[in-house]
């Protein structure tokens, strides 16, 4: 399969966590064993979040805060492919089109955020669009998509199944905005719907989710 798994960096990276970093390592080195082709896109986490508050109390525009949280999802990229060594691409490509032909030299392709105005949700679902993967999964801070904000109202229940039509009902946000913290965020909501990119949504603190959606176990939450 084709697979581009999406790590949170509210997963990884906030705070950091070295030995979950490790695990996402070992976990995309045996998806590749298992004769899988793998890309991933890790985010900055609540690093990237504090440094866009900051840009944005010294009165930098909302572009030059993004341009912050970029910054620090592309370290994060660096040090996951850099603990992968030769299996990955040893760097961290900064265009689709790179990341593409890495992936297709058969690397383990990292990367992080592209340009202002994205998130990195939206750079993994356009990486999954240019290299017809078959499966994006999103390892996230919570167990899946629910029918409200899990954080807000106790309620709130996990959905087993959606269909595309049924993403853009659930988000708050309906464009992008610097730091926007959501399962999905609105442009990739709009690029998942439109490629119809069969996508699960997991809980990122166990690494073995990855894997038991990738073997198609009911896990998270399914989006197809």
């Amino acid at each position: 399969m084709r697979l581009v798994i999406r790590i949170g960096g509210s997963v990884v990276a906030s705070p950091f966590n070295p030995a979950l970093m490790n695990s996402y390592v070992e976990l995309l080195e045996d998806l590749k064993r298992q004769g899988h082709r793998v890309a991933a896109v890790v985010g900055g986490g609540s690093l990237s979040r504090e440094l866009i508050r900051t840009a944005k109390a010294m009165g930098l525009s909302e572009p030059y805060q993004d341009e912050v949280a970029i910054s620090i999802s592309r370290v994060m990229a660096q040090l996951l492919v850099l603990r992968l060594g030769n299996l990955g691409s040893l760097t961290v490509p900064t265009t689709i089109e790179d990341a593409a032909r890495l992936f297709e030299k058969g690397k383990i392709v990292i990367m992080g955020g592209l340009k202002p105005g994205m998130t990195t949700d939206t750079v993994a679902a356009l990486l999954a669009d240019c290299i017809d993967a078959d499966l994006l999964i999103k390892a996230t801070d919570q167990e899946g998509i629910f029918n409200r904000d899990p954080r807000k109202f106790p309620d709130a229940r996990r959905l087993d199944r959606l269909g595309f039509s049924d993403l853009s009902k659930l988000f708050e946000a309906d464009q992008h905005r610097a730091g926007v913290h959501q399962v999905l965020d609105p442009e990739a909501v709009r690029v998942l719907q439109k490629r119809r990119i069969r996508t699960v949504v997991v809980n990122g603190f166990k690494p073995e989710n990855v894997s038991l959606a990738v073997k198609g176990e009911k896990v998270g939450t399914l989006i197809d």
